[in-house]
């Protein structure tokens, strides 16, 4: 909700797509840059308080989001602007803490035969979230006003904050023995000896950095097709939609049989859909090419998640998925900057359809890299990590 709200706010004050793709920016740059010492700092604290202080930080920039947009405020539109980005700067900074804990978290609540059903599920609540969200922060801000907005998404991440409250907490299992550089460059080491997990991390980082073109959505809901932000909201449902349904049916009909083959055709899918909602100049069209769209991102998400699962032992998750973040975990943000530049120097669908093209580009350049991978099973990369 978050995200579709400033979204729209920032190009509607600013009518400029590559502002737009400066959000993706100032949250990427610190998510990357605190990426490793999150993952250090993960792996040696207590998972609970740790995810109580990023949460109260998210609710903090939260508040005054809202507030700078309230009525007792009367800020000239390129100051509320820089205060914008300089508060998704500080969520970034949050987000570099979030995704090792919440990777280390797991392995402490989820058995490891129940990886890849829990990482579907796990996915499937967040996407459904990602549906309503969208749908919602759209509706209400066209409806009441942007300060309506964001005091739904401030009372939303509250209740979140009392749901990590209630967690038991989950001492953690590493003791550091050796310096920080030390432990980070064991992290590191590890995830580039695993052609797996290496490949898995370069294909997702270069596929969404050119295929990030939701970043555009905004531009296309208010110029293309004069919707405004119920539109904006109603394609990004779109998406979730598509990804959650996919992932439901996963949870029954598994992508796990030969999870690296079944990636690069998921991969080559993302691009296509991108390639095609770019091209369409019907509104209905376009959604059913976002629900593609987001089938097929699911797919990709689902076995990425499983590999990771499996091939990390557990007292280095904290800073693989510190490597994994500064791999994928900002590569949407970077994708959404590298869109909204080509907009602004490209045009509109030409970007689009640029995007499109370079993803299934890298999924073709990582099958040929990669062809001894496609005929392992999920329990061939089980049986190989267990020895």
């Amino acid at each position: 909700m978050q995200a579709v709200v400033i979204g729209y706010h920032i190009y509607d004050l600013t009518h400029d797509p590559l502002k737009l793709g400066l959000v993706g920016l100032c949250e990427a740059i610190p998510a990357i840059g605190i990426a490793l010492y999150g993952g250090y700092i993960a792996d040696k604290s207590e998972k609970r308080g740790l995810l109580i202080k990023i949460f109260s930080g998210v609710l903090l920039a939260s508040l005054l989001m809202l507030l700078i947009t309230s009525k007792y405020l009367h800020l000239k539109e390129s100051l509320i602007v820089l205060i914008m980005y300089g508060l998704v700067f500080c969520i970034g900074l949050a987000r570099g803490f979030f995704g090792p804990a919440t990777f280390s978290l797991m392995a402490k609540i989820v058995p490891k035969d129940l990886y890849p059903n829990s990482s579907t599920w796990n996915s499937s609540s967040w996407q459904l979230a990602t549906i309503i969200g969208p749908m919602l922060g759209g509706l209400v801000n066209w409806l009441w006003g942007i300060t309506a907005a964001y005091s739904v998404i401030v009372v939303l991440i509250s209740i979140s904050l009392l749901c990590i409250i209630s967690f038991k907490k989950h001492p953690a299992t590493f003791i550091p023995t050796q310096d920080i550089f030390a432990s980070l460059k064991e992290g590191i080491q590890f995830v580039f000896k695993t052609k797996m997990m290496v490949w898995a991390m370069s294909l997702d980082l270069f596929s969404v950095f050119f295929g990030g073109a939701v970043a555009l959505l905004p531009i296309f809901a208010k110029d293309v097709f004069h919707l405004g932000s119920f539109g904006l909201g109603m394609m990004r449902g779109a998406a979730s939609s598509g990804a959650v349904i996919t992932m439901l049916l996963m949870t029954r009909f598994s992508p796990m049989g030969k999870p690296w083959r079944n990636l690069l055709i998921a991969v080559t899918g993302f691009g296509m859909s991108i390639i095609c909602y770019g091209l369409s100049k019907n509104f209905y069209l376009t959604l059913f090419f976002l629900f593609l769209e987001g089938s097929f991102d699911s797919v990709s998400v689902i076995i990425r998640q499983t590999i990771m699962q499996l091939l990390t032992p557990d007292e280095m998750r904290g800073r693989v998925s510190a490597v994994n973040s500064m791999f994928i975990g900002s590569s949407n943000e970077i994708g959404e900057f590298e869109s909204g530049l080509t907009a602004k120097y490209m045009r509109l669908v030409p970007a689009v359809v640029f995007g499109g093209s370079m993803t299934i580009a890298i999924a073709g350049i990582t099958w040929l890299k990669t062809k001894s991978l496609t005929k392992l099973s999920l329990q061939d990369i089980h049986d190989q990590t267990s020895k």
